[in-house]
């Protein structure tokens, strides 16, 4: 990605955004879309705010993983483009409400604009300063910065949410997911990625505050607790596995490095693994195979789920 995106005059105002249920704001102010921003009484702002918590998540990470890795790191890249076509492919020829929850700077948020045009995005994140910088840049995307344990938006009123890489940071990942749920309308899908292999949990995952690891098995549990029916069930990064595991366990040991060091440490494998030219070959032949197979294990958990028609 480029990090540029088209003009608001090239894209006219989404039906879907312009009648869409947008909630109050704290003080009590009716936000509205103007395809540009949010008219909020005689006030004009480009991103919503609804309040946070505490979090495992901050600005300095942000920019510590995009100083290293940018747009192209080449996990990421098949990250998202999993993500879009799995999407595609299941939500039919609709033209859906999509949020990202946990957009940041918006990487996926492009891809979904120049590989489906005709879906309506909204992108949230925890942290406020990422989503002024992406309104700078993704104009006539609405951003929203909430907390998803206490997401805002009314229930049924999206189509389609996606977290790429969110629950572990959350401590009440189930009441996330819950919550995913509530805000999706009947039939809505719901695109989750998370770290695979709890017993991985090294350096790495403690500079980035994650909070656990998944087992592909835990995490349909949690789904099905959460009222969701599985559509899909796979992981990514299945062909580096072996690799993955030697680094990890070499990065467990970088425990015992002095606060100060960790950081540093971490920062140079993210950008010793985003150059990697032979990660991204690996990568696509594995997005390819994954057509017609799913992966039993892998660097990441994914799942595509369903909210039940029947649900309310």
């Amino acid at each position: 990605m480029s990090g540029k995106d088209d003009a608001p005059a090239d894209r006219p105002m989404n039906r879907a955004l312009e009648q869409f249920p947008w909630p109050p704001l704290p003080d009590g102010e009716v936000p509205r879309w103007s395809g540009e921003g949010f008219q909020v009484a005689d006030r004009r702002e480009a991103v919503l705010s609804y309040g946070q918590g505490a979090s495992h998540w901050s600005p300095e990470l942000t920019a510590l993983h995009e100083a290293q890795a940018g747009a192209e790191h080449p996990i990421d890249v098949a990250s998202r483009r999993l993500a879009l076509r799995t999407l595609r492919r299941h939500a039919g020829p609709r033209a859906p409400v999509i949020l990202e929850v946990g957009c940041s700077s918006g990487f996926f948020i492009e891809a979904l604009r120049h590989g489906w045009p005709e879906a309506a995005v909204i992108g949230a994140d925890f942290i406020r300063a990422p989503l002024l910088t992406l309104a700078r840049r993704a104009r006539g995307v609405p951003l929203l910065q909430f907390d998803l344990r206490h997401c805002p938006l009314p229930g049924a009123s999206v189509e389609v949410v996606v977290a790429l890489n969110v629950l572990e940071h959350i401590d009440e990942d189930e009441q996330a997911l819950r919550q995913i749920h509530r805000s999706l309308k009947p039939g809505g899908l719901a695109y989750i990625e998370v770290p695979a292999g709890p017993h991985l949990h090294d350096v790495y995952d403690e500079v980035l505050q994650h909070q656990r690891r998944y087992r592909l098995s835990g995490l349909l549990g949690l789904a099905r607790r959460a009222g969701f029916e599985p559509v899909m069930a796979t992981h990514l990064g299945a062909l580096l596995y072996p690799a993955f595991c030697w680094a990890k366990r070499r990065n467990q040991r970088m425990r015992s490095l002095p606060e100060a060091a960790k950081r540093p440490w971490v920062a140079s494998q993210i950008r010793t693994t985003a150059d990697s030219g032979l990660m991204r070959v690996v990568l696509a032949v594995e997005l390819a195979l994954g057509r017609f197979i799913r992966y039993p294990f892998g660097i990441r958990c994914v799942l595509l789920l369903r909210k039940p028609e029947s649900a309310p």
